[in-house]
Formats: C-alpha cells, structure tokens, sequence
C-alpha cells in the first residue's frame, strides 16, 4: 500500500508491502478519535433507498456528539495484528487470517485493507458499547485516518477520502447494505444535512449545514440523550426494511420520512423547536407502523414520556434497542429529562449520556 500525492490510498500492486510496525516504533504511536452521533432520516443512506428515491429528494440529518471514539496504533509482535476494545474480548491474528464475522472483524478488515501486521489496535469509545450511536463505523474511520498518519505523520490528509475508504471497507464485509451516514458525520463534525445523490457523480453526498458551528452551543438546552439499557443490532431493523422496500411495501412512507427530513433540519436551523419536536413525533410513528419493535419496552417508555411533555423523541440508528433522543423548548426539555431520569433508574443499565453537539471530526490526538 502506498500514498500518491494527494494522500488517496493507491493499492502499491503484488508483492509491495509497507512496514507498519517499523512505522510505529520509529514515529511513535499514533492516536485519532471521531465523535459519534445522533440522527434523523437515517437509512435513507442506503443506497437500496436513495437510488430508487432520487426523484423525491432523499437525505439525513445527523448531529456530531462530544462522545469521541479514539483508535490508538502501536506496534506489536510481527506476523500479528491484535485489536483491543471496551465491552469485547481483545483478539489477534496474523496479517489477512482475521474472520471479518468476528466481533471486531470490522476493525481487522481495515487492517487487511492497509497489510498491516504487527500493530495493535486499541479501541477507547466515551459512548456505550452497540449503542446505535454510529460506533462501530466511527472506530473504522478513527482507524484509516490513523494508518494515514502512520504512513505520512503530518501530512494533509482528504477527510472524505477517509470517510468513504472506511465505508467502502464496511460494506465490502458486511454482506448487507450500509449507509454513509455514521462515517461522514464521524469525518466532518458538526449538524449537517446530508443529500444523498446516485453515480456517476463524483460525490456520493451533498452537505448542507444546518446549524453553523458557532451556534452549536445554543442546542444543548434543546438535546436530550438517553442509553435505554438494551444493546442494539442494525442489521435486525434495517434487514426488514429494505426487505419491505424492495418488495415494493411501504414506499409511501419513506417518501414522507423524506419530506420530514428536510423539514425538520430546517426547524433545527431556524430554532422552531415546537415545530422541530412535532416532526420528530411524526417521523418516529411512522418507523413504528413499520416494525412496532423499532422501540424496545424503555424506548417506548421514554418516548412516551417525551410526547406527554410536548417534545419530541426518536431512536438513533435503526432502533431495536441502543439510544434515544429527544428535542423541544427548553423548558419541556427539563420536564423531559425529570421523567426521563425517573425511567433511567429503574431500568438497569440505562442512563443519561452527558453530550452536546460538536463541530469537530476527526482529530489526530497529542502522542502520549
């Protein structure tokens, strides 16, 4: 593997190999962390959706989280990549012999994808393990930026290139569809509208900037986020939906996420909060026709206790346990979080995740 000169990654051909481990005991280990998220519209980034979509318009809101995700390179033993996170049983192969069904087969994945042997790969994620907050996909463009810097300490490094590398390598192993949207918000930081456009294009996404990032701060009265205590699977949600969609059900319903999509980063961007909860209301009783179990018995609990007070609340990611979030006035807000916490406590493990929005993405961290 090799960099060209605008640091894309460029397969180095047959037989060439890049040193990681001498990379690393030389410069030093190298640390990059991400930010995870919350969202609105998501699974309109799968292309199952956006394609046939085109004509309506698809696109998704998601908000960047001050709950980063830091990937750590170091060198380890030759001939072995070994990956380390929180909430799963560290593993190691050798370079390429990796099961990518394996628990941490993502992160193994992008490291065939570079030939990296000898590296250990340490996770450390401020959200909650399978918390629909985008971890996963996060670590695995936390991952590819730091073999860049590796690679080239220092050098520029293209955020969208690394995003849609991380991305690329996900749904290369997934053996499902995946969506763009947890690796570019993981990139890019901030609260974005993203429009999802087909090839031939060059770009995948259009961004638009919903909130500017001098404003973010003023959201955090409007933000609410809970962990319901239930560990979440997208591939459980997502499976039927676009089973459903590409049998031709429910069509009509991801025409009118579309149109709350777009309406709702507009109330997010004028600060319409009433009109910011309402949508987010519609939109989640839309997903629960769907799939009623979108929302595990604590989402809907919390959900529940949301609407009762004139706010909004959604599941992120694809539901089916994991996170919810809510939005609305600041003076719901706070009767929100009172009932919220009062539900937090009974269910075990669950609690309220201390966030706000970020404008920062990636972010190669001091060396320690």
């Amino acid at each position: 593997m090799r960099l060209n000169s605008r640091t894309e990654l460029v397969p180095a051909g047959p037989g060439a190999s890049f040193d990681w481990r001498k990379a690393l005991e030389e410069g030093g280990a190298v640390a990059v962390s991400a930010p995870c998220r919350v969202d609105y519209g998501g699974t309109l980034d799968l292309r199952t959706f956006s394609y046939p979509l085109q004509p309506q318009g698809p696109c998704t809101v998601n908000l960047a989280l001050n709950l980063r995700t830091t990937v750590r390179l170091e060198p380890y033993a030759r001939g072995r990549v070994k990956v380390s996170s929180r909430g799963f049983r560290p593993a190691e192969f050798a370079p390429g012999a990796a099961p990518f069904r394996h628990p941490l087969g993502l992160m193994f994945a992008v490291a065939a994808f570079f030939g990296a042997g000898g590296v250990h790969i340490r996770i450390h994620s401020e959200s909650p393990p399978r918390s629909a907050l985008g971890g996963s996909s996060v670590a695995a463009v936390a991952l590819v930026r730091a073999f860049f810097e590796a690679a080239r300490r220092g050098a520029p490094v293209d955020r969208r290139a690394v995003a849609l590398t991380a991305h690329a390598i996900e749904e290369s192993v997934a053996g499902v569809p995946c969506g763009y949207q947890d690796q570019l918000a993981a990139a890019f930081g901030g609260a974005n509208l993203w429009h999802w456009v087909a090839l031939p294009r060059r770009d995948v996404y259009r961004r638009e900037i919903v909130v500017p990032p001098a404003r973010l701060a003023d959201l955090a009265p409007h933000l609410l986020v809970a962990y319901a205590g239930v560990t979440h699977a997208s591939s459980d949600v997502n499976g039927r939906w676009v089973r459903q969609f590409v049998a031709g059900r429910r069509r009509r319903e991801w025409a009118e996420i579309i149109v709350c999509t777009r309406r709702f980063a507009d109330a997010l961007r004028h600060g319409r909060w009433d009109a910011a909860a309402e949508l987010m209301r519609r939109e989640t009783d839309i997903r629960r026709r769907m799939t009623p179990d979108v929302l595990e018995p604590v989402g809907r609990r919390l959900a529940d206790a949301a609407h009762r007070s004139g706010c909004g609340a959604r599941f992120t990611g694809a539901g089916g346990g994991g996170c919810l979030w809510a939005v609305g006035a600041a003076a719901a807000m706070r009767a929100v979080e009172e009932r919220w916490r009062d539900i937090l406590d009974r269910s075990r493990g669950a609690r309220l995740l201390r966030v706000e929005p970020t404008a920062e993405g990636l972010r190669v961290e001091a060396p320690r």
